[in-house]
């Protein structure tokens, strides 16, 4: 198969637009390119930890046995990839020197992120069966993340992403997916089992783009659904990875009302109601749907606002010096969901939410004191700390 060939052959698009969310956002405009690539084979040696199997779609094999029921368990749905970050600042990737291999993708982070907080979680998505896929695995495994729910295809590669801040403060991405493994999950690999033992259910939208990633995830919300399973929805906007913005704006919305909570940034505000003001509360309330329990938008360093059916607000940020915000949105959300899934009455207390959110305000706060997204991501005695030198 092409994606076989050693040769890395891509052509690449160009797109400007504003970075929507604070998982990549860097207060300016973003350089997007969309590569479509002949993925490049890997010879690293194969993690010692890892059994390989050669059944597409079979997970690795585990010795944990079945799941228990938690009641607080978290399961995180979509993509998982390799971050190529370069190992100078300041240059665009044409001009940077070497880059330095990190994990990512949203799902996969708030995963780590709900886990290094002290709480259950799972990751739910595809990998190649590369070298990459089973460092990915490991990386969940150290930090107790189960991953029964990850799947390994070895007809197509692990997802990666070249990522740079440049000197003009643009963000510049390039991606390879043509396909990448987590792109091509089918609903007969999905665990239902575990999505059913979940207290909440999480997911974006990257993982509606094509099929047959698109028909599992929309099965596996509607297994959640079903088993009375918290919906959590963030969004997290890459546009050049869609068709056309309008099919991004119609994906996106497509499972807007099937969500209990909602995440979302001002940019995705302005994006899905095609320019209107984001700080207008008469305008958020146009995305609050008549099922919904808590929307939230995150505005960065400035903190969130939040919308319920009895209550809304503003819930102020700590104020940090920023290295890195990459991962700080996906912390914002393991902050908030740790809580939630803990105790999911805190809905209705708008004290106790303006707490919860408190505490998923440092999570990002600290998250972008450091480089990466992983790395970066606090445990529960950081933040607490945190908390307190902020009112001491």
């Amino acid at each position: 198969m092409a994606i076989h060939s050693a040769a890395l052959s891509f052509s690449c698009v160009s797109l400007n637009y504003q970075a929507s969310g604070p998982s990549h956002s860097m207060f300016g405009p973003s350089v997007i390119r969309q590569c479509k690539v002949k993925a490049p084979v890997f010879s690293l040696p194969s993690p010692a930890s890892f059994s390989r199997s050669r059944l597409q779609g079979k997970a690795l094999e585990s010795n944990n046995g079945p799941l228990e029921k938690e009641e607080s368990l978290v399961v995180c749905f979509g993509e998982m990839l390799i971050d190529f970050v370069p190992t100078t600042s300041g240059l665009s990737l044409a001009e940077a020197p070497a880059f330095k291999k990190a994990p990512g993708g949203a799902p996969a982070n708030v995963a780590v992120g709900i886990a290094r907080l002290g709480g259950s979680s799972a990751f739910i998505g595809k990998v190649g069966e590369d070298e990459f896929g089973y460092m990915l695995a490991d990386i969940l495994k150290e930090n107790n993340v189960n991953s029964e729910g990850m799947r390994f295809d070895p007809g197509a590669r692990t997802a990666l992403a070249f990522v740079t801040l440049r000197k003009d403060g643009e963000r510049e991405f390039m991606f390879y997916r043509n396909p990448s493994a987590d792109m091509l999950l089918q609903i007969a690999e999905l665990d239902l089992d575990l999505i059913k033992k979940s207290k909440v259910f999480h997911y974006g939208s990257i993982s509606l783009i094509t099929e047959p990633c698109k028909s599992a995830h929309i099965a596996a919300a509607k297994a959640a659904k079903d088993a009375g399973v918290i919906l959590s929805y963030d969004p997290n906007l890459r546009l050049p990875l869609w068709p056309s913005a309008e099919s991004a704006r119609e994906g996106i919305l497509s499972i807007w009302d099937t969500a209990d909570i909602i995440k979302i940034s001002e940019e995705e505000i302005r994006f899905l109601t095609q320019g209107e003001d984001p700080y207008d509360d008469n305008v958020v309330r146009k995305l609050y749907h008549p099922n919904l329990k808590l929307l939230l938008v995150t505005e960065g360093p400035d903190g969130c606002r939040y919308y319920t059916k009895e209550f809304s607000g503003r819930v102020k940020g700590l104020t940090v010096d920023c290295i890195d915000t990459t991962g700080a949105g996906d912390a914002f959300v393991a902050g908030i969901l740790s809580q939630i899934a803990t105790d999911i009455s805190l809905l209705q207390d708008e004290n106790r939410l303006r707490d919860a959110l408190r505490f998923a305000n440092a999570c990002g706060a600290l998250t972008v004191t450091e480089r990466g997204a992983i790395p970066a991501l606090p445990t529960r005695e950081a933040v607490l700390n945190a908390l307190l030198e902020s009112v001491a």
